[in-house]
């Protein structure tokens, strides 16, 4: 049978077992709408119309319904493929104007100057950075999955199984997937969140407004001294322009990294012309003659001048529409359980904006990081296509890579798995090796750091992370390079193996 073929077959008994037995049915929806400046999206005013059997839905697959355009979805649409499942049963509502993609690299590659090779579409669509097949909006067509571009889901009635979208289509499901990932937390438009010049990065389209001013910048500031902060500034050096961090911590990356590894990282940026200003909160940023951003005003009351800045201060999981099916009340995000199922039969939640269990650690955990967008999609989808009941067993995750335009003095590559707490070693004077290992009361390795690694070394990282081994302190601390102290490591690993 041909795919066309296929498809009509799967959409006519799709039709056949949802149809209505009634002409008409009232619904409930929770609509998202817009807060004063900062397009918070909230539970708010319910509205209630009729659903008619007659009118039909707007969608051809309706067995299975991925809401969200991001990482998660192009690996999700990836497993269904695999399994024979997507053609003719599966759509994708995206507020994107195109397919997935690998959403990291619009804080790295996509930044770099015109003249040094920046990265762009159709390059990084999933799942190349898994060295996966580039899934182009080809792909989705050749493998009869319907996509639904610049349209995301503004209602949801879990009664009817059935979602409404920004420009009004009313869409069937038989599982649901909510893959909405996150949204950038912005500065209050009141303090100028807002004003012409001021960058928050989540899209292609927010990058591509941020290559657009850093091509006529001459001062940048960057607010926040996290993930994106740092990437973003080491992009901006590229460009060779006057950049400013600013951010309220001792040191930046606070979440991971300690103040000796921080200290290493501030030296190299500083040594690329990056000016850091620690332990400041942002009073507003000012405003032009032109009315674009001019100034980065401090709470201490200083002035830093910029005709750019850029917002890195966090995100928030995209909830809304959902609510309903259960958020979690501490990490955020849509509760799930191991192998990714809400509340509501039927119903699943990936990537960011799942708050499941991290088994490892006991705990529930939200993570927003492509390694999970990647893994839990696959998790998931294998959960709902199969009799699979294994519970997803993460092992968190991170790494950045940074300076790698062409010209560049230094390129920076780190990466860290399992938990940072106990007693950090710190071996190695970023020469340009450094590793930094957490060990906790009962000598055991809980995590693991390592800047510019071999491809032997990284592949080590995960297997102590995971096996968290009984490591003698004091021998590591006496190491006297990052090979002996990774040496060291595998040896405990080894000997935990032996027991």
């Amino acid at each position: 049978m041909t795919s066309a073929l296929r498809r009509k077959a799967a959409q006519m008994a799709s039709a056949a077992t949802q149809c209505f037995s009634y002409s008409s049915l009232p619904a409930t929806w929770a609509l998202r709408q817009r807060g004063g400046g900062a397009s918070v999206l909230r539970l708010s005013s319910r509205r209630t119309f009729s659903v008619s059997a007659a009118a039909g839905f707007d969608n051809q697959n309706r067995e299975y319904v991925i809401v969200g355009g991001g990482n998660a979805a192009g690996y999700a649409a990836r497993t269904f493929v695999e399994h024979g499942m997507a053609d003719g049963r599966l759509c994708i509502v995206s507020k994107e104007p195109v397919p997935p993609y690998e959403r990291p690299a619009l804080t790295k590659g996509y930044l770099f100057p015109p003249d040094k090779k920046p990265a762009r579409l159709p390059g990084f669509h999933t799942c190349v950075g898994s060295g996966g097949q580039r899934q182009t909006a080809e792909w989705y067509k050749e493998n009869g999955i319907e996509v639904l571009y610049e349209d995301p889901v503004v209602a949801f009635d879990g009664k009817t199984q059935t979602l409404k979208t920004s420009s009004g289509k009313v869409l069937k499901y038989g599982s649901l997937i909510i893959s909405t990932g996150c949204e950038a937390s912005r500065l209050p438009e009141k303090i100028g969140g807002k004003l012409p010049g001021v960058h928050y990065i989540r899209d292609v389209a927010d990058a591509d407004a941020l290559v657009s001013s850093l091509g006529s910048a001459k001062k940048v500031v960057v607010i926040g001294g996290g993930y994106i902060g740092m990437e973003v500034a080491a992009a901006a050096c590229g460009w060779n322009l006057d950049t400013t961090i600013i951010f309220p911590e001792d040191h930046i990356m606070p979440r991971l990294f300690t103040p000796s590894l921080a200290k290493k990282y501030e030296e190299l940026y500083q040594q690329n012309g990056v000016k850091f200003i620690k332990g400041a909160l942002i009073e507003k940023l000012g405003a032009g003659s032109d009315g674009r951003v001019s100034s980065a005003v401090l709470k201490d009351g200083s002035v830093v001048e910029a005709d750019t800045v850029i917002v890195g201060i966090g995100a928030k999981p995209v909830v809304s529409p959902f609510e309903a099916v259960g958020v979690n009340p501490k990490v955020g995000g849509i509760e799930v359980d191991s192998l990714f199922r809400t509340s509501v039969p039927g119903i699943f939640a990936i990537g960011d904006v799942a708050a499941f269990p991290l088994k490892m650690y006991n705990r529930i955990a939200r993570v927003e990081h492509v390694d999970h967008a990647r893994k839990s999609a696959h998790h998931c989808v294998e959960t709902l296509l199969t009799s699979q009941t294994k519970a997803y067993d993460y092992l968190p995750y991170f790494y950045s890579r940074v300076f790698e335009y062409e010209g560049s003095s230094r390129k920076v590559w780190w990466q860290f798995y399992g938990d940072n707490v106990g007693e950090a070693v710190e071996v190695g004077n970023f020469d340009p090796k450094v590793a930094t290992f957490w060990i906790d009361s009962d000598s055991r390795l809980k995590g693991v750091f390592l800047e510019s690694g071999t491809s032997e070394e990284f592949s080590l990282l995960p297997q102590l992370a995971k096996s968290q081994p009984v490591v003698d302190k004091s021998k590591l601390q006496a190491a006297t390079s990052v090979e002996d102290a990774l040496e060291i490591a595998r040896s405990s690993l080894r000997s935990s193996a032996m027991v």
